[in-house]
This record gives C-alpha cells, sequence and structure tokens, in this order.
C-alpha cells in the first residue's frame, strides 16, 4: 500500500478521555429522538460547522442534509476556497471514525479499498482495510486519480461494502463519502464518469466567501487552524438515530408525483441530452426528506423538493451543445423547469 496517501483524523476529547459533547443522550437507539431533540443536535451540529465556515451557512446545511439522507457529497471548486475545511469540520463534529484520502495519479484502488497480504505467521492470506472503512471519508482532489482509482468507491459507495479477492466486507454506519474535486479545466485533472458523479446525492460549489466574512477569516484563522477548536457535539449513535427519523418523514403521493414530473420535464427537455436517472430521483427524494425534517416538518412539501432540487440534480444532466454554447448550466435549466411545474397545493401533510 502507497504511504502517505491518507491518514485518520484524530476525535476530539476533553482531559478525561471523553468526547465534548453536551446534553447529549450517550446510549440511543433509532427512532428515540423527538421533534426537539432532533432540532437540539442539528442546531448543535451546524453553530459548530459555522464557528469555522464563515459565510458558508447555506453550504454547511446541505452537508448536513446530504448525511442525514445516508448521501454522498461532491464539493467542486477552485482551490482555496473551504472545499476541504467544510468536509474535516463536518466529520470533527461527530464522534465517529474518520479517514481522508489525498487523491493523487498514481493512487492505487487498493489503496482505498484495501488488500490481502499473505501473513507468515498463520500461512494465509490477511485482509488489510484500506481508507474508505469509516464513518466518515474524506476524498480530497478526487479526480486528480486515474478513473480506475475512482471507480474503487462505486461499490462503497452504493452498497456500503467493499468486494476484494471476492469476499466482501461490510462498512461501518452511518458512512459518507465527502469529495472535492478541481474545476475539470485546471492542469492535472481527469472529468469524473458519469456513473462516479451519479453516486453522489449532491454537489455544491463553495464560492467566494463575501468581504465580511473574509474580513472576518482574516481576524480569527491568521495564527491558529479553526479547526482546533471544534469539539464533536454528537455521537454516531446520535446521526444513525437522526438518520431512521429522517426515514420516518411522510411524502405524500402529490409530492411523489411533483418529484416524477421534474425527472420527466428534464428527460424530455430540449436542451438537456441526458436527463434525470431514476436513481436521481430516489435521492431528491431522500434529501428532501432530510430538508423537511431539518426543518422541524414530518412530512415534506413540494418547497422542500426545489429547494434542494439543483444541488441534487445539476451534477446529473448533460446539456446539448447548443445549451453549452448559448452559456446555458444544468442548473439554471432546472430552476426554469420548476417556474414552470404545476405545484400540488394538497395532500403534502399527513392526513
Amino acid at each position: 500500500m502507497s504511504q502517505g496517501q491518507f491518514h485518520s483524523e484524530p476525535r476530539l476529547q476533553g482531559e478525561q478521555g471523553q468526547s465534548l459533547r453536551q446534553g447529549s443522550a450517550e446510549e440511543l437507539t433509532p427512532g428515540q429522538l423527538s421533534t426537539a431533540q432532533f432540532q437540539q443536535l442539528s442546531s448543535r451540529i451546524l453553530t459548530e460547522i459555522n464557528t469555522v465556515m464563515d459565510g458558508k451557512a447555506d453550504a454547511s446545511k446541505l452537508a448536513l442534509t446530504v448525511l442525514l439522507a445516508q448521501g454522498h457529497l461532491l464539493l467542486e471548486d477552485v482551490p482555496g476556497v473551504g472545499k476541504t475545511m467544510l468536509a474535516k469540520t463536518l466529520a470533527r463534529t461527530i464522534d465517529c471514525s474518520v479517514s481522508r484520502i489525498q487523491f493523487t495519479p498514481d493512487l492505487l484502488p487498493s489503496d482505498v479499498t484495501g488488500v490481502s497480504i499473505f501473513s507468515q505467521a498463520s500461512h494465509d492470506f490477511e485482509f488489510r482495510p484500506g481508507a474508505v472503512f469509516a464513518n466518515i471519508v474524506i476524498g480530497d482532489e478526487i479526480n486528480r486519480a486515474s478513473a480506475k482509482t475512482q471507480s474503487a468507491l462505486l461499490e462503497c459507495m452504493e452498497e456500503h461494502q467493499v468486494t476484494v479477492d471476492g469476499k466482501s466486507y461490510a462498512l461501518s454506519e452511518p458512512f459518507m463519502v465527502i469529495a472535492t474535486q478541481n474545476p475539470i479545466e485546471m492542469e492535472g485533472t481527469y472529468p469524473l464518469p458519469e456513473a462516479q458523479r451519479d453516486r453522489f446525492m449532491a454537489r455544491i460549489s463553495m464560492g467566494y466567501p463575501d468581504a465580511a466574512a473574509e474580513l472576518e477569516m482574516l481576524e480569527s484563522h491568521q495564527s491558529i487552524s479553526p479547526l482546533t477548536r471544534v469539539r464533536a457535539v454528537a455521537s454516531s449513535a446520535e446521526i444513525a438515530a437522526m438518520i431512521q427519523a429522517v426515514k420516518a418523514v411522510y411524502v405524500s403521493p402529490a409530492v411523489k408525483e411533483y418529484i416524477v414530473a421534474l425527472g420527466t420535464s428534464t428527460r424530455e427537455h430540449a436542451q438537456i441530452r441526458l436527463g434525470a436517472s431514476p436513481r436521481a430521483l430516489l435521492q431528491l427524494l431522500r434529501a428532501a426528506k432530510a430538508t423537511a425534517a431539518l426543518e422541524s416538518r414530518d412530512f415534506v412539501l413540494p418547497d422542500d423538493v426545489s429547494a434542494i432540487a439543483a444541488p441534487v440534480l445539476s451534477h446529473r444532466i448533460l446539456l446539448d451543445r447548443k445549451a453549452t454554447s448559448a452559456g446555458e448550466t444544468p442548473s439554471g435549466l432546472i430552476t426554469a423547469i420548476l417556474a414552470r411545474l404545476p405545484i400540488p397545493h394538497h395532500g403534502s401533510a399527513r392526513s
């Protein structure tokens, strides 16, 4: 296995070796969370993330939404705008296992998934887990690795397991991949294959902070990394309970029809060469349920779907050449489709 390609992020602990979570139930089983507990946990996590991510509240909330919807997040933008910082900050707010993989052109698939090594002591092959065996896996600059190495993540992200030498190994739950990538126009990058992009629930661009946030960053980040102040404010058991609460959010037939109509519109649009796949619509449904839960509701509204549609669908649709040359963007076309789509006004809430 290549050396120096990945490392585990340390857990933040107090003086007695205990996690620095405050007011959390230590022994939670799925389904125990009330609406108030859910909101308390989500508020603590977002508050902790926003102590580091100045002016990026929307990106922080979307990252938490994807985690609670059991998805994976792709952060795309130019270097230096906080992609890796957001990934590390989210990971450190949760008391769980974290690993980071620096994707490079010479990274091998076995560095990601693991490899079987012959043991002289046991006279048999022993499996050495790779960096993907963690609750949160940070893939830094994922599109600097070859397509073969990128494809090593396909089974992990879809089935939450790794198969090596014909034997499958289950990954720990919760499991999330947060990958960063540089724009494909930059030197030394490989475009992500469509199948790889489709595994990510959402893609966002960080963008540059506004002047006030950038000034605050210069004041507070100049002497010490803000990551050193991040505390673990939720346990993996609490995150698992929040995920179960999201699964219980109700989606009415009318909202499901609204999601299907949106997907059909992308496939029939004259300027879109490849529309949203059935997997994309399922991911959109899950993300909308997490969005509703973070808004203190146990049912999904059409507004939840439209709020999350662009991040979930924009990296999954391909525009034709005329649309691209005219300056159209996937997110712009999705917004235009939503503006024309009839909104169901009844039947969103539980009866």
